[in-house]
């Protein structure tokens, strides 16, 4: 799907075969979600460049993603999405300024997105530069500036997010308000930590995937030349370099419920361990009680005492009570 956005804000989609008359010098950022082959071929012939594919988005050397060529400028960056769900993932996202336009090449629908679309009117209003007529306009580098600013803003987001919910993990392990948890209760928050631990390890590579653009992005002259767009990229990089500490520190609780919970799951499992072993030695000196009246000897004066039995179950009994007293004194039970 093509879609085209002018300096206004106001948003138009295109057909492959409505591209060349679509793109009049009021669009000012096109982005491209999930292209065909003919609308590829559409915007490659109207833009005259080289609109990069889905498996050339997925290569990982940096002089691949990013790059100067043909008068325009070629980044990608990873970015993490379906963080709400279970399985949160990577998208490779192209950025290509050519033509004083803004394209973007993707194949899924990461939140930011959507935000950045949502607000484009208000940029487009707050404008950037002047024209003759008074008219404020915004330029396409501006534009991709305040969009890798919504990127930015949607990761804070996701760590806050994640920070609340680690926290509320982390009273789920060491607190059970004096209810007997349920059998798998600690194994079950075990999972839960792999789910924040692969959730924080595809944001901190989006972060340096950021940060890589961003880096190249200021060190390019059109950058270099709009003071906005220049302080503004360093107030990213800055912004990227917090988050990514902070994803670090996150990392650390991580770490710290994982060999928590580990070591709860080691005590409840010591003490099931310590009450069959207790068990066990309170119950040896009975045994060896029957096992010594269990014996087929011709000569065992105890077996013809009137007394015997009933004694031989007293002399079990207390030897089974003697042993649990003495666990009770030391502080064992």
């Amino acid at each position: 799907m093509i879609t085209a956005y002018r300096i206004s804000g106001d948003a138009t989609v295109l057909a492959a075969d409505d591209v060349t008359a679509g793109l009049g010098s009021d669009i000012v950022w096109i982005d491209l979600d999930a292209p065909s082959r003919e609308e590829e071929a559409a915007i490659e012939a109207a833009l005259s460049i080289s609109v990069p594919t889905r498996e050339d988005l997925k290569d990982i050397e940096p002089s691949s993603r990013l790059f100067v060529e043909n008068g325009g400028i070629f980044m990608t960056a990873s970015l993490v999405w379906k963080t709400e769900t279970e399985f949160p993932d990577l998208t490779d996202i192209a950025f290509i300024l050519v033509g004083g336009r803004l394209l973007t090449v993707r194949y899924a629908e990461p939140r930011a997105f959507k935000l950045f679309a949502a607000a484009l009117t208000r940029f487009c209003a707050n404008g950037h530069g002047t024209e003759p007529g008074g008219e404020t306009q915004i330029t396409a580098p501006h534009l991709l500036v305040r969009l890798l600013e919504t990127i930015s803003d949607r990761t804070a987001e996701i760590l806050e997010r994640e920070t609340a919910r680690i926290d509320a993990l982390s009273l789920q392990v060491f607190t059970n308000e004096g209810k007997r948890r349920p059998p798998r209760y600690l194994e079950d928050r075990l999972i839960d930590v792999a789910a924040h631990h692969r959730l924080l390890g595809k944001v901190r590579e989006s972060l340096s995937s950021l940060s890589r653009l961003v880096s190249f992005l200021q060190s390019l002259p059109i950058i270099q030349g709009d003071e906005d767009a220049r302080n503004l990229c360093h107030t990213i990089a800055r912004d990227i370099q917090s988050l990514s500490e902070h994803v670090s520190f996150i990392a650390g609780n991580i770490t710290f419920l994982l060999d928590a919970s580990l070591g709860l799951i080691s005590v409840e499992q010591n003490a099931i361990i310590k009450i069959f072993s207790i068990a066990s030695v309170v119950f040896l000196p009975p045994t060896l009680v029957a096992s010594v009246y269990g014996m087929n000897f011709q000569f065992m004066p105890e077996l013809g005492w009137s007394f015997g039995y009933p004694m031989s179950l007293v002399t079990m009994l207390v030897s089974a009570i003697v042993p649990y007293i003495f666990f009770r004194w030391k502080g064992w039970l």
